[in-house]
């Protein structure tokens, strides 16, 4: 009899070889013509998302020399919009209180990328419309089928849904796998990280 814990591990090794490589490969170029442009990172998500941007931003910025941000980090001023101005426009108030501008670029990371019609991470849709208003590079790294984000994004990896019931599960923990393989990437990283340096 399969345990459970087999059948999610099974799932996650099938989950990840669907994913193209490609894919990943896009968002990787335009995250590094970012950089090179000196534009800005900024990267967002809600729930696990803002989880995976705040210590996506630590990475971004120590091991690849970004000039990153995460939205969600400042509880003062994240709170104060929502208060203010309500949730669905605090992270692209957010933005445009940074000056968001072309040579920029926003990373999402969302289950399902936000739906309009469902009603659900419109908060990300206001990010992602504010970006694009403004020029600025869209990528993400979402699931299910990508949403608004996969539908307005410049690259976006999307992560395969192979069992309804554990889609944010699987969602959330490759989505880790795959920002730190762009971390990772030669093409992305620039300082060596502690374990790897260390004899």
């Amino acid at each position: 009899m399969t345990t459970f814990t087999e059948k999610f591990l099974d799932q996650t090794k099938k989950v990840i070889d669907r994913i193209p490589p490609d894919s990943v490969e896009k968002v990787v170029q335009i995250l590094r013509a970012t950089r090179d442009a000196g534009g800005r990172l900024f990267i967002v998500g809600s729930g696990g998302g803002a989880g995976h941007a705040s210590h996506a931003v630590c990475d971004f910025r120590k091991i690849a020399g970004f000039e990153a941000y995460c939205p969600t980090d400042n509880v003062s001023e994240l709170t104060a919009r929502i208060n203010d101005d309500g949730w669905e426009t605090a992270i692209a108030n957010y933005l445009k209180g940074s000056r968001i501008n072309s040579k920029d670029c926003v990373l999402v990371f969302s289950v399902g990328g936000g739906s309009e019609e469902k009603s659900i991470s419109v908060n990300l849709i206001h990010a992602v419309r504010t970006a694009k208003e403004v020029g600025a590079k869209v990528v993400g790294i979402v699931g299910r089928d990508g949403g608004y984000t996969a539908r307005n994004s410049d690259a976006c990896v999307i992560i395969p849904t192979l069992d309804r019931s554990t889609v944010t599960a699987h969602t959330e923990a490759i989505q880790a796998v795959i920002w730190h393989l762009i971390i990772a990437h030669p093409e992305i990283q620039i300082h060596p990280m502690k374990w790897e340096s260390t004899k």
